[in-house]
C-alpha cells in the first residue's frame, strides 16, 4: 500500500517536472502573447474594459479547447501538417504587424482615433459594433498564438505517453490563458488602483498617494508602449516560426543574433504579404 502511494507521488513529481520544462520553453511566446493581447484589449471605454476582456478570455479558452485535441490528433496521425499550419499562422501575424505600421505612416483620410475618447460621440449601436470587431480580431490573433504555444508545448513532451502529453499541454494552455489575461486585466485597471490609493490616503501627501499618481500617469504610456511591443512581437513570432522550420533560412542567418534575425524575417514576411494582399484588393476593386 505504502509503495503504491510513493509510486503515485513519484508520477506526480515527474509530471510536474514536465510541466516546468514545458512552461520554460513556452515562456518566450507567452511574453509575446501578453504584449499582443494587452495591445488588443486596450482603447475601450473604462466601464467596458473588463467585460470586453472577459469576452476575449472566453474566446481564448474556446481556442484552446478547439486547438488542443486537433494538435494531439495531428501529432499522432499527421505530424507533417503541423509545420504548414504554423507557417500560415506566421504569415497572418506578420501581415497584421505590417498593416499596423502601414496605417501609422499612411493613415486614412481621417486618422482613426484609437483612444477610449472616441466613444464619446458614438451611438450605442456603433460602440457595440466596434467592440465586437475588436474582440473578434483579438480572438483571431489569440488563435494563431495559441497554436504556437500548444505546438511548442506538445513538442517538449512528444516522447512521453499520451496521458502525460494531454495533462502537460492542457495545463500549459490553461496557464497561458489565465496568466496572460490576468496580467492584461491588471494593466488596463492600473488607473483604478491608482485612484483607490489616492482616495485611501485621505488627502495626505504620502507615499501611497504619490504611487497612485504614478500609476495613473503611467497607464497611457504603458498602453502606447504595449502597442509598439505587440507589433514587434508579431514580427518576432512570425520570423521565429520560419527560421526554426526552414533549415536553409536558419543556416543563412546563423551568425545573426536570434532576435534580430526573427525581426528581420518577420518584417520581410509582413511587407511581402501586405503588398500581395494590397495588389489583390486593387485587382478585385477593378
Amino acid at each position: 500500500m505504502a509503495s503504491g502511494i510513493f509510486t503515485i507521488f513519484d508520477d506526480i513529481a515527474m509530471l510536474m517536472d514536465d510541466v516546468a520544462l514545458t512552461t520554460k520553453k513556452t515562456v518566450g511566446i507567452l511574453g509575446d502573447d501578453l504584449a499582443v493581447n494587452a495591445d488588443k484589449a486596450s482603447g475601450f471605454s473604462p466601464s467596458r474594459e473588463l467585460p470586453v476582456l472577459w469576452a476575449i478570455t472566453k474566446g481564448s479558452f474556446l481556442n484552446k479547447i478547439i486547438i488542443l485535441p486537433l494538435a494531439l490528433l495531428m501529432s499522432a496521425f499527421a505530424p507533417w501538417l503541423i509545420t504548414p499550419i504554423l507557417m500560415l499562422g506566421g504569415i497572418y501575424l506578420a501581415y497584421e504587424g505590417a498593416e499596423k505600421i502601414y496605417e501609422y505612416f499612411v493613415p486614412h483620410k481621417e486618422k482613426e482615433d484609437v483612444s477610449a475618447n472616441r466613444y464619446i460621440n458614438m451611438s450605442k449601436e456603433d460602440i457595440e459594433r466596434d467592440e465586437k470587431a475588436k474582440v473578434k480580431s483579438a480572438i483571431l490573433t489569440d488563435f494563431i498564438l495559441s497554436i504556437e504555444i500548444i505546438i511548442i508545448a506538445l513538442g517538449s513532451v512528444s516522447t512521453k505517453d499520451m496521458f502525460t502529453q494531454i495533462t502537460v499541454v492542457s495545463f500549459v494552455s490553461f496557464l497561458a490563458t489565465v496568466g496572460v489575461y490576468g496580467v492584461v486585466a491588471l494593466i488596463v485597471r492600473m488607473d483604478d488602483f491608482g485612484y483607490l490609493l489616492i482616495k485611501s490616503s485621505n488627502g495626505i501627501d504620502s507615499m501611497k498617494k504619490k504611487f497612485g499618481e504614478i500609476l495613473i500617469a503611467s497607464l497611457p504610456k504603458v498602453i502606447k508602449s504595449l502597442t509598439v511591443i505587440g507589433t514587434i512581437a508579431m514580427f518576432l513570432v512570425a520570423g521565429g516560426i520560419y527560421i526554426h522550420n526552414i533549415h536553409e533560412l536558419h543556416e543563412s542567418l546563423h551568425g545573426v543574433p536570434i532576435l534580430l534575425a526573427e525581426l528581420l524575417v518577420g518584417s520581410i514576411l509582413g511587407a511581402v504579404s501586405l503588398s500581395i494582399l494590397s495588389i489583390i484588393k486593387i485587382l478585385f476593386k477593378k
